[in-house]
């Protein structure tokens, strides 16, 4: 079959778009041509540019041959690396091929665990004992290994959603999609164990080998599903880029997203994906004491704690004849908050997703060092009082840490709103930055003809402000580009006001980008209040 000729048949110029630029990856500079790995024997992920803002573009409906389509949204396709090499290379030279990556396996984060012992001592820890759970309500997605529908504990189990086929007998890691779903939703049954939020709308994705596409296609089917939580006990070392952009896609279509913080601390800390990546809510362990678990990962990423020592779960009777075991790990951790969030979501269903993941935090039980600390974040998880304390102010325009996040026909087909527009010229707000979920806040604003546009930003931390031109591909460029689209800038110690002009000296209404971030090896987080005025 010659595909090349196929390929190419597929190829369809766009129009061009003045001042259109390259979607550029979170915070890297602006990059090259895409490339592929090419190792040998290792699936590739590569990433068509489909927005119409491209120069060029794949075709409506395109195919890569010898592909499996990922991510129709993103439009990302899985596809061996000899195929990646030799295709990749066509589409990246036409400039059509947004992304190449290797498609990495995750690894479930969990450690060895003795046969069950004890009681779910973890309840009382998070004051699961002091309030009754409600019914079905937002779903929960388990992104994991994937789920045995025979197991007493989810045989005819209500409410509950098979993604895709199921399948646990291989051996090896399956048995922790199991165990984590039990952890979340087990039963009131009479048998066994009972999870965090026994009636949870549970939604299962069997991510099979645990590989980057695999996580992506659930996400994917996670959106489909609606707004609701996502569990996600895996991770890996490093950064993927195309796994940022689906989490940042579901988080901006309401869904809240859960990670393990990792088990590594005492083989090195390394920090692992998806715990690191923007607007992943990074959960950390506990043992019965309260203390930070001895492996449980610390890093700045973390946001909270849970239980996760000793905690009992179901798993299929081949890796124990009962049917259940006590476990350890972050992976045990991450659904005891994903259970509590949706829990609180149903009985707080007004909750904006950026309401809710700072709410699960800011209500923990600070058990260490007052305030945020590495090991268990603002502390542990507290559900009575997520369900009571006040919710956090919303957080606008989220996520937009970099422009292709709020730009039509990027990350997301409509784009972001404008602070400003023809006939209200101004307005203000408040918003915030946390220097591992939200460090950057971007927002496009219109300045009419012959007019000026004046930013105040009254920080509540060390807080930085920017103005760039409209075709501006980055916030993050460096550099002669820098320079060339920078129009200006404020950065203050402290508290201190910023303040930002610039003017359109043209006949014709222009945009321009509004960056307020967090400053290198500065605060952690900060609050703010902007004022954007635009005056003659």
């Amino acid at each position: 079959m010659r595909r090349a000729g196929v390929t190419a048949s597929l190829l369809l110029l766009a129009a061009c778009w003045p001042g259109a630029a390259p979607a550029v990856p979170l915070r890297a500079k602006v990059a090259g041509a895409a490339r592929s790995t090419g190792r040998p024997g290792v699936r590739e992920l590569m990433a068509l540019r489909t927005h119409r803002f491209a120069l060029i573009q794949a075709a409506p409906g395109a195919r890569v041959p010898g592909g499996t389509l990922v991510s129709r949204r993103l439009g990302i396709w899985r596809l061996p690396s000899s195929e990646a090499t030799r295709i990749g290379l066509q589409l990246s030279a036409r400039g059509i091929a947004r992304v190449i990556e290797p498609d990495r396996a995750f690894v479930p984060q969990r450690v060895a665990a003795d046969p069950l012992v004890g009681l779910e001592w973890w309840r009382a820890a998070v004051g699961a004992d002091r309030v009754p759970p409600p019914a079905a309500g937002k779903p929960v997605t388990v992104i994991d290994t994937g789920l045995d529908v025979s197991h007493p504990e989810f045989a005819g189990r209500a409410n509950t959603t098979l993604l895709n086929a199921q399948s646990t007998g291989g051996g090896g890691d399956e048995e922790h999609g199991t165990a984590v779903s039990s952890v979340i939703a087990a039963p009131d049954n009479g048998v066994g164990v009972l999870g965090i939020y026994p009636q949870a709308a549970l939604d299962e994705w069997d991510s099979g080998a645990m590989f980057v596409s695999d996580v992506i296609q659930g996400i994917e089917h996670a959106i489909d599903t609606g707004p609701g939580v996502i569990n996600m006990s895996f991770g890996f070392d490093g950064y993927d880029r195309l796994l940022a952009d689906e989490i940042d896609l579901a988080f901006g279509t309401g869904s809240l997203l859960v990670a393990a913080a990792g088990n590594d601390f005492l083989e090195g800390n390394a920090e692992h994906s998806p715990a690191s990546l923007h607007h992943v809510l990074t959960i950390a362990a506990t043992n019965e004491q309260n203390r930070s678990s001895f492996f449980s990962n610390r890093s700045l990423a973390v946001d909270l704690s849970a239980p996760g020592e000793n905690i009992p779960v179901a798993v299929p009777s081949w890796a124990d004849a009962s049917g259940y075991a006590a476990a350890d790990g972050t992976s045990f951790s991450a659904p005891l908050v994903a259970g509590a969030a949706a829990w609180v979501w149903t009985r707080r269903p007004e909750l904006d997703v950026t309401q809710l993941f700072d709410l699960m935090r800011w209500s923990a039980d600070d058990i260490a060092a007052k305030g945020f600390d590495e090991d268990t974040g603002y502390g542990l998880l507290d559900l009575p009082a997520a369900l009571a304390d006040a919710a956090p102010p919303v957080d606008p325009h989220e996520p937009n840490e970099d422009i292709y996040e709020i730009t039509a026909g990027r990350l997301f087909d409509k784009g972001d709103a404008p602070l400003t527009s023809p006939g209200n010229g101004r307005v203000s707000f408040e918003a915030r930055l946390d220097v591992t979920e939200d460090p950057e806040d971007v927002y496009r604003v219109w300045v009419p003809a012959h007019r000026r546009v004046l930013v105040k930003v009254v920080p509540t931390g060390d807080a930085d402000v920017e103005l760039w031109n409209a075709s501006t591909p980055s916030v993050l460029i460096t550099g002669a580009a820098r320079r060339r689209h920078l129009i200006d800038g404020s950065g203050h110690d402290g508290r201190a006001t910023e303040q930002v002009s610039a003017r359109n000296r043209t006949g014709r209404g222009a945009y321009v980008f509004l960056d307020v971030y967090l400053p290198e090896n500065g605060a952690t987080a900060a609050g703010y209040r902007a004022v954007v005025t635009t005056t003659r």
